[in-house]
């Protein structure tokens, strides 16, 4: 299941394992076309392999300029707390699986 994460709780919520952060916002048309493609992927890895949370930038302005985001959809891949790839745009189910391939 894909997680809504804050400021507030971003670093506890992605300080362990393999983490997708989806930053998105509202009205997003491509953010939009990307969230079932996240879902699907929840559910098809366990947390402990994957774990998917998405941050509304709008709402939690802190942690997207933290990390100098500009563009949106972007998705950053955190592995034990460490930020190891971002991409930005849309990406299909076999795109961003290759990227957890890459990073598992």
């Amino acid at each position: 299941m894909v997680q809504v994460v804050t400021d507030a709780n971003f670093e506890a919520e992605t300080k362990d394992g393999l983490v997708l952060v989806d930053f998105w916002a509202t009205w997003c048309g491509p953010c939009l076309m990307q969230a079932p493609i996240l879902d699907q992927l929840a559910e098809e890895f366990d947390e402990d392999e994957l774990k998917i949370v998405k941050l509304d930038v709008d709402e939690n302005p802190e942690t997207a300029k933290q990390f100098g985001i500009m563009s949106i959809p972007t998705l950053l891949f955190k592995k034990d707390g460490q930020v190891v790839k971002q991409v930005a745009g849309v990406h299909t189910k076999e795109q961003l699986k290759a990227i957890v391939a890459e990073l598992s």
